[in-house]
């Protein structure tokens, strides 16, 4: 039997109205004998790289394609013959798209009249709604062999009339053909249900309210040849006509060309000339003039490599970002795979020395992988705005676009639109979404349960089938953090652009997986608070201490620093504030930068289910031998004393012990991330052993190192890039350590970033010792400043801190010179009713003589005096109010600002918790493994990461308290766990190399004799 060719089909990628990934459409026109498929999304190409990768596996033939509709309601289809025809149709759904805001679409018919017909062929949905003036124009500007009214059966009764219609429209205008396509919406009629309630989803309506609104049947999944040649079997010029379509396509994703825009050069220079000029500049630089031999040879490899892959240009795009952030006075720092390049370093893109290191150049950059190199750029990110809108302008809005980011459907997110759909009251929804984790990938019933609903019913039954379906699907499109395409064509003819959500950005439809799919370069300019708060910080101690900083000056190897850290005393510290790195500092105890290197790649998710964090610190601390698996392999293991914890070490292993290549090694890195799933790693295993067996290495070794290769890939971290982040960790512990007050206003002026709120912060501020100031209108600026107290330094709070002020209100406020009384503040300053009230809550008028409700009963009357024609302003008259308790005063701060600098509420409660037995966590840092006890405290962050075990974090007047809940327990205060806000634990202490934690055995909220201020929990799974 003949085949065919699906020419109308819509993936998930056109939001909301596909109900199959692009993979599951192409895998079935597979498996359906299907010669052709053309994904046909709606103004878009958002899947279409997908679509190319899984049609390639599968050797099925695909058509790029889009549909449309006119603002008047008309519906058609474009699909692409070539790569001038693609060009075409990404130029015109990027004017479609940019003249409208994000998410909208105003297709208009001229819009259609004018695209070009070079490369491309056009199909007409119900060809007989269309005006006879625009089909007479469109016969006009098309050929015979690309124009198309669609000839559709999905068993309605109304396409028998519209097909009757279509055979006199062709008669009328013989410049048309027929061509068979029906609308494929899923692979399998199975979808249908879930198709249903994503249009419900689209429409806001239920699945009571959508009949009439959807299609009848399950006739849109994809069909069988032998079927779709019996649907149509009495238009069989209609079937040949989609094989021709599809015959005449000469274009695939992977034709793509692209070039990187090009430089600006002295005379003289070709890219790669200039490249090699300023690499020798900056090493020069680099090493004071005296550069050594292996940073020379080393250089010349690259740069020769480099120039065989013709990626000159790239490099010195980054070198020239890097000369603006340095110019604007922005810090910056490459990191990621590109620290294995002694050249970012010359360049100063990065600032770790590979060499010294001895890192290895292929994880970044191989012959042999021929994929473009990719550079992270971190920036200060309150000014990465600054560099973005800089490429823009230097490059030109047609040549620069951002990358986007799918958000896709979570648990939550499908639990919400699918519950509305089906018709779920909000309130079971909202218990629902109270107990439902990021992490879970379904519902089971146990969570139904504990929201209250009944996990029998139908309509419970319907939405744990559907959102499981649902989970992944794309649900709109975002921008992503800092990622750029650029090229010296414009963007646009490669990939279509639409506005980003964000005033002056625009969006590229791929992400950065399809970007470099297609093998394309993007750049990737991402936003690192603790950057931030470092040159913050710098700052601060330039203008109060005259002392001028930055992260090459900073004195390295700093035995107090060091031993602050082996403290655990981490609290703000870049990369090591975790509660699970407060508990490895004092285990590893870093000594030197390297430690600190291994501290940060130590504890993450893999190392600890690969078993190398427990030999690695048995062997630190002596109590294991150290071995290595043969002697050839002591000088690649010696520095992690013989437990491979970096990417870079097995890819070392596999050279030297099995003969790869440093390319080869580096393919064996990327086979041993995707083994599980993919498998990939077993065509490995014989030539790594074998290879062990020539040089010596004995079988039994053989196979060890194989198996830690094995279990390697499941938590392999890059040396480059822990080295990358272990200097900014040093730098923000040289200066939490030295200067800790500086270090706790940067940061706080830094927010939002990091593991902890500002109260959370403040705490620890004033554990250390720090005096701290409130906030007040005759002494706070809008950044938390520095005042001299008897030779100490002072924290003020800043009016950045105060809920519901923003950038518009920190101008008025700066532009009042420190008023004696409020009502010359009020006049001054000009702020509108609202603000000043916030000020009043915050308790910002207490120099007024004022106490907060004081404060809010005037400043109604001396608003209302200051918008007075007459301009006369009322006495402050004096009214009482019952006086505070403590406790209300500390909510208050807490509701209005975010923190309080009184006290902590714990502690104005303690004589209350120590009648009831609790203990603070001073004292259970004290007690002894196995020791029953009960603590207190504000939960200020929940974890549960990739195992199931549940990590609570408390905080009372003396410090933190670790809670340990293991699944049992957990599973039975699941929406305790999810809620409290202050907790109460009975458990066991688990004590071990000075690390303390609390295994709970039982959890409550307890009764409380007064408000007391909850922080909001930063919860990370």
């Amino acid at each position: 039997m003949d085949s065919v060719a699906a020419l109308w089909v819509k993936s998930n990628f056109s939001f909301l109205q596909g109900a199959s990934h692009p993979e599951e459409l192409i895998e079935t026109a597979a498996d359906l004998g299907i010669a052709a498929l053309a994904l046909t999304d709606e103004m878009g190409v958002y899947g279409q790289v997908r679509a190319a990768v899984a049609a390639r596996d599968r050797g099925l033939k695909l058509q790029v394609g889009s549909s449309f509709q006119l603002s008047s309601g008309q519906r058609g289809l474009v699909w692409v013959r070539h790569r001038v025809g693609y060009a075409h149709l990404c130029r015109l759904i990027s004017r479609v798209r940019q003249r409208c805001s994000k998410g909208q679409i105003e297709f208009h018919q001229d819009d259609l009249l004018d695209l070009k017909s070079d490369g491309l062929s056009l199909g007409l949905i119900q060809g007989n709604t269309w005006k006879d003036d625009v089909l007479r124009r469109l016969s006009d500007q098309w050929s015979r062999e690309d124009l198309f009214f669609l000839l559709s059966d999905h068993r309605r009764p109304e396409e028998v009339q519209q097909q009757l219609a279509l055979q006199v429209l062709c008669k009328k205008y013989p410049n048309y053909r027929l061509l068979a396509a029906n609308e494929v919406l899923y692979h399998h009629p199975q979808r249908r249900p879930l198709q249903d309630l994503i249009t419900c989803v689209r429409l806001g309506c239920t699945l009571s309210e959508l009949k009439g609104r959807q299609p009848p049947n399950d006739e849109h999944a994809l069909m069988s040849p032998e079927r779709f040649r019996a649907r149509f079997q009495a238009w069989p010029q209609a079937i040949e006509a989609g094989l021709e379509v599809a015959d005449r396509c000469e274009f695939s994703l992977f034709d793509l060309r692209y070039v990187y825009p090009s430089e600006a050069l002295p005379d003289g220079f070709s890219t790669q000339d200039w490249l090699r000029q300023l690499a020798k500049e900056g090493a020069s630089a680099r090493y004071h003039g005296q550069i050594p031999e292996r940073v020379i040879v080393q250089l010349e490899k690259e740069l020769e490599v480099i120039e065989d892959l013709e990626y000159a240009g790239y490099f010195l795009t980054m070198w020239e970002l890097v000369r603006f952030c340095q110019e604007a006075g922005i810090l910056c720092q490459g990191r990621g795979s590109a620290a294995n390049s002694i050249l970012c370093y010359c360049l100063g893109i990065t600032a770790i020395d590979p060499v010294h290191m001895d890192l290895l150049f292929e994880r970044f950059l191989s012959r042999e992988r021929a994929e473009p190199p990719d550079i992270d750029l971190d920036i200060e990110h309150e000014r990465r705005e600054e560099v973005i809108q800089w490429v823009y302008q230097r490059y030109g809005r047609r040549h620069a676009a951002m990358v986007a980011v799918i958000i896709r459907y979570r648990p939550k997110s499908a639990v919400n639109d699918l519950g509305k759909a089906i018709g779920i009251d909000s309130n079971s929804l909202y218990r629902l979404s109270k107990v439902l984790n990021r992490s879970d990938r379904g519902i089971s019933p146990d969570v139904f349960e504990n929201a209250g609903m009944d996990p029998q019913s139908a309509a419970c039954r319907l939405l744990q089938e559907k959102v499981q379906e649902l989970l992944g699907f794309p649900r709109h499109l975002s921008t992503h953090p800092g990622g750029f395409l650029l090229g010296h064509e414009p963007v646009d003819e490669l990939v279509p652009v639409e506005p980003g959500g964000m005033t002056n950005r625009t969006v590229i439809q791929w992400d950065k997986n399809d970007v470099e799919a297609l093998g394309l370069f993007k750049v990737d300019l991402l936003g690192l608070g603790m950057l931030t708060q470092l040159q913050k910080c710098f700052h601060l101690i330039a203008h109060h201490e005259g002392k001028r900083y930055d992260l090459a000056t900073l004195p390295a190897e700093d035995s107090a620093t060091y031993a602050m850290l082996s403290r655990g005393d981490s609290v703000g510290v870049f990369q090591v504030e975790s509660r699970a790195q407060m508990a490895m500092l004092p285990r590893l105890r870093p000594r030197t930068f390297y430690d600190l290197t291994v501290e940060i790649a130590l504890v993450r998710p893999g190392p600890i289910s690969g078993d190398m964090v427990h030999p690695y610190l048995r062997r630190r601390s002596g109590e294991e031998e150290v071995v290595y698996p043969h002697p050839s392999l002591e000088p690649i293991l010696k520095r992690t004393l013989g437990v491979p914890i970096f990417q870079e070490q097995v890819m070392k292993l596999a050279v030297v012990a099995a003969g790869y290549s440093p390319g080869e090694a580096d393919q064996l890195r990327r086979d041993m991330a995707a083994w599980r799933s993919k498998g990939r790693i077993d065509p490995h295993r014989k030539r790594l052993i074998e290879g062990m067996l020539k040089r010596g290495i004995k079988a039994e070794f053989a196979e060890r190192v194989f198996q830690q290769i094995q279990g390697f890939g499941e938590y392999g971290f890059p040396e480059s890039h822990a080295a990358s982040f272990a200097l900014i960790s040093y730098a923000s512990a040289w200066l939490k350590c030295h200067y800790p007050a500086f270090f706790y206003a940067a940061l706080l002026n830094a927010q939002p970033m990091g593991f902890y709120s500002v109260s959370s912060l403040l705490e620890s501020a004033r554990r250390e010792g720090i005096p701290l100031g409130s906030i007040c209108v005759q002494r706070s600026f809008w950044d938390c400043s520095l005042e001299r107290l008897e030779g100490r330094w002072r924290l003020r709070m800043g009016f950045r801190c105060i809920k519901g002020l923003s950038q518009r209100h920190r101008l008025a406020l700066e532009s009042v010179d420190r008023p004696t009384t409020l009502s010359a503040f009020v006049r001054q300053s000009e702020l509108p009713m609202q603000a000043l009230q916030q000020l009043a809550r915050a308790d910002a008028f207490a120099s007024y003589g004022l106490d907060r409700r004081q404060a809010l009963w005037v400043l109604g009357a001396l608003v209302e005096a200051r918008e007075s024609p007459l301009g006369l302003m009322p006495s402050e008259n004096e009214i009482s109010f019952r006086a505070l308790e403590p406790l209300e005063q500390v909510a208050w701060d807490q509701a209005s600002a975010q923190h309080s600098v009184r006290c902590h509420p714990m502690a104005l409660l303690r004589p209350h918790w120590q009648r009831l037995g609790f203990v603070t966590s001073g004292r259970l840092r004290a007690g002894r493994d196995g020791e029953r006890k009960q603590a207190c405290g504000l939960v200020i962050c929940r974890q549960k990461p990739q195992g199931k075990v549940t990590f609570i974090t408390l905080e009372d007047e003396e410090g933190f308290v670790n809670v340990v809940v293991w699944p049992d327990v957990a599973s039975r205060y699941a929406l305790l766990i999810k809620s409290a806000g202050v907790l109460a634990v009975k458990g066991r202490l688990q004590v071990a190399e000075g690390v303390v934690h609390l295994i709970a055995h039982r959890l409550w909220e307890p009764g409380l004799p007064g408000p007391v201020a909850q922080g909001r929990s930063r919860d990370f799974r």
